[in-house]
């Protein structure tokens, strides 16, 4: 009889999450690999975040970039993971496409989907992120809250690199973070 490891059981059910959470996406119609659906997301969400909160538009026009997420899906039972699809923006053009992926172990039950945007204040940061075969979110990143979203623009420097705006969430899972996603460019 074969002895099974535990790394073995999560990392398979680590990739099992990760399969459904992408075809949760499929479902929805979101997965297709064409990259005129994800800038047709992208925009969608621009306007939501500058309609609904006003000082990020002050923000992006400080921004040397943006990545939109436009939809991230997260589960977890135990062994959670969350898998996105978004586009990088460098004065309103798209320059590059990117998935955001992570896998997580813990105490963690249930589903949501929410969208996010990283704003990369500095050349530096933007650089670091676009050089990067895999840039994974850190704690450097600077979270701004959806009830700052009206005064955001006014208030970030660039002091902070990268500020991070999750918003519209919905599910089942208390709370979202960026924390341990990894982002990888790719090709639509």
């Amino acid at each position: 009889m074969t002895q099974v490891s535990r790394r073995t059981i999560l990392a398979i059910g680590g990739a099992s999450v990760l399969a459904a959470c992408n075809g949760a996406i499929m479902g929805n119609g979101v997965g297709s690999n064409g990259a005129a659906q994800i800038d047709a997301r992208v925009q969608a969400t621009k306007s939501y975040l500058f309609q609904t909160y006003p000082g990020t538009r002050d923000l992006e026009q400080k921004a040397m970039g943006v990545l939109y997420m436009p939809l991230v899906t997260e589960a977890g039972f135990g062994i959670g993971g969350s898998y996105g699809r978004g586009a990088l923006q460098v004065r309103g053009a798209t320059v590059d496409y990117y998935a955001a992926t992570r896998a997580s172990i813990g105490l963690q039950i249930g589903a949501q989907q929410y969208a996010h945007a990283l704003f990369f204040m500095t050349d530096a940061a933007l650089q670091d992120f676009r050089r990067s075969s895999g840039w994974a979110a850190s704690a450097d990143i600077r979270y701004a809250t959806p009830q700052e979203g009206a005064s955001i623009g006014k208030e970030t420097t660039e002091i902070d690199p990268v500020v991070g705006l999750i918003f519209g969430q919905q599910g089942l899972i208390a709370g979202a973070s960026l924390a341990g996603v990894k982002y990888s460019r790719i090709i639509p």
